[in-house]
């Protein structure tokens, strides 16, 4: 690793090295579980642009020293400190960064493999979902589990999410329910599934210039059926639903074989942020017609407004200081949001100047 490696990721909890004609990116923060700041997100970025012009690297690979956790998502801890001190401005700069980096994923298309074995949140999908190429070993876990901490399902979920199977990204918004790499790979979450054993074969691969296709193709195995193939009738009988009040009336109504899901479901539901539920439905809705780039810049814009609610600094605060306590969410019941309040979140940026501006551009071309 040279100088500029080493004082880029000093203290960040990554890493960044070339070896041969691989770029290899590591995360490096086991204590807060891979748990991703701002100047992570932007050294992720700085990396990919000078990457993807650069002659001599072929791809990327992405890895995690955590042995169970790829990536735990955005740091809530320092949010939550942002959010005590009331600095809005910088909490709406973390996810500028964020976002950016998303929309600087899209656009490399140099080889870009992360091999996750462990749970990936979040933000962590964030920055994986985007690669060519999305690797889940056999202790795979991810989920979007950002409404129950007052938040959205964003960093790019608000363009994915929508064009999974069915109405299966409404339901994985709104739950935040974790599934394993079966279920990821028949949904298109990840493109292979490949034992852990055999993620330094990759990484040898890509440093020694080979084809990298053929070669995830081969290594490969079916990862079975997975936990939703029973569920996806239910799940797209109930959330096709008009809105979150109607999804929950389906599920109180639901009889037979799917009764005690749907109730299990129904109580996980009442226990997130109203607030967060309706603008996660809208954002479902809306993004099924957006690019990646509106996307993005609508989910700026929603977190923009959000961050300032006391839902998030509830939420937050719930999960980091009060370890695990019960939010109480303001409103506390889906009757007693502002519909109109909601739509302003769409429709109005937080500061009439406060957009994200993405810029075009084609990383290894």
């Amino acid at each position: 690793m040279d100088k500029k490696d080493r004082t880029l990721s000093e203290g960040l909890g990554i890493t960044f090295e070339e070896n041969g004609r691989a770029g290899i990116v590591t995360l490096d923060r086991p204590e807060r579980l891979n748990a991703l700041s701002r100047e992570m997100f932007e050294a992720l970025s700085e990396r990919y642009l000078r990457w993807g012009p650069a002659a001599n690297i072929y791809g990327v690979v992405m890895q995690s020293t955590h042995p169970s956790v790829f990536c735990s998502g955005g740091d809530l801890k320092v949010l939550h400190d942002w959010g005590k001190q009331g600095a809005l401005s910088t909490i709406r700069a973390f996810y500028r960064a964020a976002y950016t980096h998303v929309w600087v994923l899209e656009n490399f298309i140099r080889p870009n493999i992360p091999l996750m074995n462990g749970l990936v949140l979040g933000g962590g999908i964030g920055i994986t979902h985007f690669g060519t190429h999305r690797v889940a070993g056999e202790n795979y876990r991810m989920a979007m589990p950002q409404v129950g901490i007052g938040f959205i399902p964003d960093i790019g979920g608000t363009y994915f999410l929508p064009r999974l199977l069915g109405v299966t990204g409404l339901y994985l918004a709104l739950t935040g329910r974790s599934i394993g790499p079966a279920d990821a790979f028949r949904l298109g979450l990840v493109t292979h599934c490949i034992p852990s054993a055999h993620f330094h074969v990759i990484t040898d691969a890509v440093s020694d210039n080979h084809p990298i296709d053929r070669l995830l193709d081969g290594l490969h195995r079916e990862p079975g059926e997975g936990e939703l193939v029973r569920l996806t009738p239910a799940i797209n009988r109930v959330f096709t639903a008009p809105s979150v009040e109607a999804i929950l009336e389906r599920l109180d109504a639901e009889r037979g074989e799917d009764e005690e899901w749907a109730r299990e479901t129904a109580a996980v539901l009442r226990r997130k942020s109203p607030t967060s539920l309706k603008i996660a439905f809208l954002q479902m809705q809306r993004g099924k017609s957006l690019d990646i780039r509106g996307a993005l810049r609508l989910e700026y814009r929603i977190a923009s407004h959000v961050v300032g609610t006391p839902d998030f600094s509830e939420g937050v605060g719930a999960r980091i200081a009060g370890k695990g306590r019960t939010p109480n969410w303001a409103p506390a019941t889906l009757e007693d949001v502002d519909e109109a309040k909601i739509e302003s979140f769409f429709s109005q940026p937080a500061d009439d100047e406060d957009e994200l501006e993405l810029e075009e551009r084609r990383l290894g071309a």
